[in-house]
């Protein structure tokens, strides 16, 4: 596929199962992620890659963070929050590890800059042929989870990518007329 197209063709997929991508995929879309644009070079991210029975440790993460946020959960809801995590056979969390000090980059921009690396890794994923789901839901604002994937409390996880073989897509999910949402501007008035 040519850049365009894999723009163009980009999908969030709705259901994703096994194979997952091999290493080198992975390795691939990561260095596509280390390419994203960087106001200072401050390189305000981290990717963590959690596959195989990692995805457990995860999983007890989301769990865990569940219970503190809401003492008394049932064992049921708590297995449920744990087996998000096994939406797809790879999941690559985005995170932005922020200066939020820093004299001359604002913090924003920090955060955008992790965005548009996982917006590059789900690109290079989609143009080797995988499906990703971008997710970010209440753990992404976790302390506890932040916690356990070695994050500060300032950072940001901008996504949980599930990256595996794409199963399902539903027609909302592929694409948009721009045409709704974009002005031109010109020097005719």
């Amino acid at each position: 596929m040519d850049a365009v197209e894999v723009l163009t063709t980009r999908f969030s997929a709705v259901k994703i199962g096994e194979p997952g991508p091999p290493d080198d995929v992975i390795a691939a879309a990561l260095e596509a992620g280390a390419r994203a644009p960087d106001h200072g070079m401050l390189r305000p991210w981290k990717f963590i890659v959690v596959k195989g029975s990692a995805l457990d440790r995860l999983g007890d993460a989301f769990a865990r963070a569940l219970e503190i946020r809401q003492p008394g959960t049932s064992a049921e809801e708590l297995e449920r929050a744990k087996q998000k995590v096994f939406r797809a056979p790879v999941n690559i969390v985005v995170a932005a590890t922020v200066d939020p000090d820093h004299p001359k980059i604002p913090e924003i921009e920090q955060v955008v800059s992790a965005a548009a690396a996982a917006q590059n890794i789900t690109l290079s994923l989609h143009a080797d042929g995988f499906g990703c789901r971008w997710r970010t839901g209440v753990a992404a604002y976790d302390a506890t989870v932040k916690e356990a994937l070695g994050l500060k409390a300032h950072d940001h996880i901008v996504g949980f990518l599930y990256v595996g073989t794409a199963l399902s897509v539903t027609p909302e999910h592929t694409g948009a007329d721009h045409r709704r949402f974009t002005e031109v501007w010109t020097s005719e008035a």
